[in-house]
């Protein structure tokens, strides 16, 4: 197996003063060391795996049993699925495809939830609804019109073909499972969305696609493992890729490097770079600080928001996700223009590698301070420990710039002020919030 490397030779790590961000590791390895002893940081410690795995063991007939999952998710309760549904399982968006087949409702559009009704058979289809806390209103206003379709179709056993990964005592959903009797599987405690994929949320959609998902575990766990380690201390932690990434994004940060591109030239992969914007948005964008996160892929954006990385304001920083071993595919053939000569002889595959060395070049000849993540493979374990990689380097990037990278107070208020506006009940704040905005003269103009 080839290894995972860092290339920091692009980064400006040394002239970004990273070194002096890593003089906190001793501090923040007693720190870190304490929140896994007290299960705050379970995406690392994975102390729900054995459990989760045993469960997926159980459940796998039952679940494989369906042509199609219909997932109603949002935000981190879809991202990762959709990632390992795009890198893992691309057949599914292939001419002939014969199932299984996943879809994932994670929006509030009226125009996809009426064709997945109306179409999905939904005597072979299993339903997964996915929130932690059981009432994140736009999976579960969703659940109510599945719910009652379900009923209408199936009769007295539609709660066969629903599955519930909620909270494992709290909550609407859980109320929903005690009373109808539906399968579940549990959210841990101080699991939140953006670093869940590795749990049920991720790898109950995994294990239908038929991905081999215990070695996306045993991936992070590779990268993870250390960390979690009681006897972790500033001189290992110091020395961890993890640590040292999050040193060099907060130091692009201090120099007002306020926005990081996620640059995938591995095609198939590029669903991660929307997982990882979610994760590093909503763990860093707090108190004025932060960066904003730019997904990209190449080669498609090359052609289009390039320019911009390039030649406009300098101030991002780049990860560069590459993998040398992929696929060569198909030759060209000899009888080509001669003005395209230099391709006799080569492979469709290498146009790729070669895109990306000149972006590459390009970026750091542009003043893009840039770390290559070169990808030994492209396989579930290497996604494994790439994912695991970048959720320990948000926690990290987040306590170096002072910040929670565990919650997300900004957005909970968008979430209350949505329901005001429906009319739930209490919220008085918010409903004379909302009295007063709307209130206000606008300036209107047709186009």
């Amino acid at each position: 197996m080839a290894a995972n490397i860092l290339d920091w030779t692009d980064s400006w790590y040394e002239r970004l003063d990273s070194e002096s961000h890593c003089d906190s590791a001793a501090s923040i390895a007693a720190r870190f060391s304490g929140e896994v002893a007290e299960g705050k940081l379970p995406f690392c410690s994975m102390p729900f795996m054995a459990s989760l795995l045993h469960n997926l063991d159980g459940l796998e007939d039952y679940v494989r049993s369906f042509d199609h999952m219909l997932l109603l998710g949002i935000g981190g309760s879809a991202l990762g699925a959709r990632a390992l549904q795009k890198a893992f399982f691309p057949q599914q968006d292939q001419p002939g495809h014969e199932g299984p087949w996943l879809w994932i409702a994670d929006n509030v559009c009226s125009k996809t939830l009426d064709a997945y009704l109306k179409k999905l058979p939904l005597e072979k289809t299993l339903v997964a609804v996915v929130s932690k806390s059981g009432g994140t209103i736009e999976t579960i206003s969703q659940y109510f019109l599945v719910r009652d379709k379900l009923k209408q179709d199936l009769g007295e056993n539609w709660n066969r073909n629903l599955l519930f990964v909620t909270d494992k005592e709290k909550g609407f959903l859980r109320e929903q499972a005690d009373e109808f009797s539906v399968r579940t599987l549990e959210v841990p405690d101080f699991l939140g969305g953006r670093y869940s994929v590795l749990s049920a949320v991720g790898l109950l959609p995994a294990m239908f696609m038929g991905i081999d998902y215990r070695s996306l575990v045993e991936g992070a766990s590779a990268v993870l493992s250390s960390l979690a380690s009681p006897d972790l201390d500033g001189g290992s932690l110091g020395n961890h890729p993890a640590f040292k990434l999050a040193c060099w994004a907060s130091g692009l940060m201090s120099e007002g490097y306020n926005e990081l591109i996620f640059f995938s030239y591995i095609p198939q992969w590029a669903c991660f770079g929307q997982w990882f914007a979610q994760l590093w948005a909503e763990s860093l964008g707090k108190d004025g600080k932060g960066s904003q996160p730019l997904p990209a892929v190449g080669a498609t954006d090359q052609h289009s928001v390039n320019q911009m990385f390039l030649d406009g304001p300098r101030n991002k920083g780049c990860l560069f996700l590459t993998c040398p071993s992929l696929p060569d595919g198909m030759a060209f053939p000899d009888d080509i223009p001669d003005n395209f000569a230099y391709l006799k002889g080569k492979h469709f595959g290498e146009l790729i590698h070669a895109e990306g060395l000149g972006t590459k070049m390009a970026l750091a000849a542009n003043k893009v301070p840039l770390v290559e993540m070169q990808m030994g493979d492209d396989s579930e374990e290497a996604a494994g420990r790439l994912m695991g990689l970048l959720m320990a380097a948000t926690i990290f990037t987040g306590w170096l710039i002072e910040i929670n990278p565990i919650d997300q107070p900004a957005v909970e208020m968008g979430k209350l002020l949505a329901k005001a506006r429906l009319g739930a009940d209490g919220l008085q704040k918010e409903k004379d919030s909302l009295d007063s905005f709307l209130s206000t003269k606008r300036l209107e103009q047709d186009f």
